[in-house]
């Protein structure tokens, strides 16, 4: 299957962000992939949000927010709605945030997610590949 609508999940935009080995090269082409192959991007704004603390606490917040600029050329924002919170505490899933992006995701009718800890998404009806998986779709 092609998709064109991918939702990326935190761990996938640290690994390129913090050029994490050995799964940093994945996120960097995967990204690059997307304008060749015209795959849109979105992420939430909750996981942009834990994404600047963590870059600010490892370097600086000048760095956080210059680096999510940066990001914010590739991937677009998806909005955090009190409805996602109401929806994540009904679920039977274990991970409460990444039920919230799960739900996130399907509300703006991405195909696919893309993270490395697919075992927290495995009981949801969208399919969760990681960043090298999803390459191969191509």
């Amino acid at each position: 299957m092609t998709y064109k609508k991918v939702f990326v999940d935190s761990d996938t935009l640290l690994d390129l962000l913090l050029q994490r080995e050995p799964f940093y090269r994945f996120s960097q082409i995967l990204l690059q992939q997307g304008k060749t192959e015209r795959i849109n991007f979105y992420t939430s704004t909750l996981i942009l949000a834990n994404i600047h603390y963590l870059l600010a606490k490892k370097f600086n917040k000048h760095i956080a927010k210059n680096l999510l600029r940066e990001l914010l050329e590739e991937v677009e924002m998806l909005p955090f709605e009190p409805e996602i919170i109401r929806l994540s505490l009904e679920s039977e899933h274990i991970d409460f945030e990444d039920t919230m992006q799960f739900y996130i995701a399907k509300q703006h009718e991405c195909q696919v997610i893309v993270s490395r800890n697919i075992k927290h998404y495995k009981k949801f009806d969208l399919p969760v590949l990681t960043a090298e998986e999803f390459l191969a779709t191509l």
